[in-house]
């Protein structure tokens, strides 16, 4: 009988210490299924974050490339960026909310700021 109600006790201090484990696991494949779920909105929302940021920086060489080409033809640059329009660049590109074109006449640079 004692060895029977050993046997019961080790049995069962077994099976609580394989519960922790358990639970861990449980735990563990529930992050990664949240994860997976995540996963298309993570990228979705990457891509958006992505595209606009190589769309002001193409926008901000495209507008220094055409500062120069003005300071090259004309012999200085332009005092606003609006000189630059029609005839070195169609229009002033529109940028995010939230961030703004700093022009610097001096230097003839364009760059993208937040507000």
């Amino acid at each position: 009988m004692k060895i029977l109600s050993v046997s019961l006790i080790a049995v069962a201090l077994l099976l609580a210490g394989c519960g922790e484990k358990a639970a861990q696991k449980t735990t563990q494949a529930v992050n990664e299924v949240s994860n997976v779920v995540a996963a298309p909105a993570n990228y979705l929302g990457a891509v958006v974050d992505a595209k606009k940021s190589s769309e002001k920086k193409i926008d901000v060489a495209y507008i220094n490339q055409a500062l120069q080409l003005f300071n090259v033809q004309e012999g200085h640059y332009p005092k606003t960026l609006q000189e630059l329009t029609p005839n070195y660049i169609g229009k002033i590109p529109e940028l995010p909310i939230g961030y703004k074109l700093d022009y610097d006449a001096v230097k003839g640079e364009v760059k993208v700021v937040a507000n």
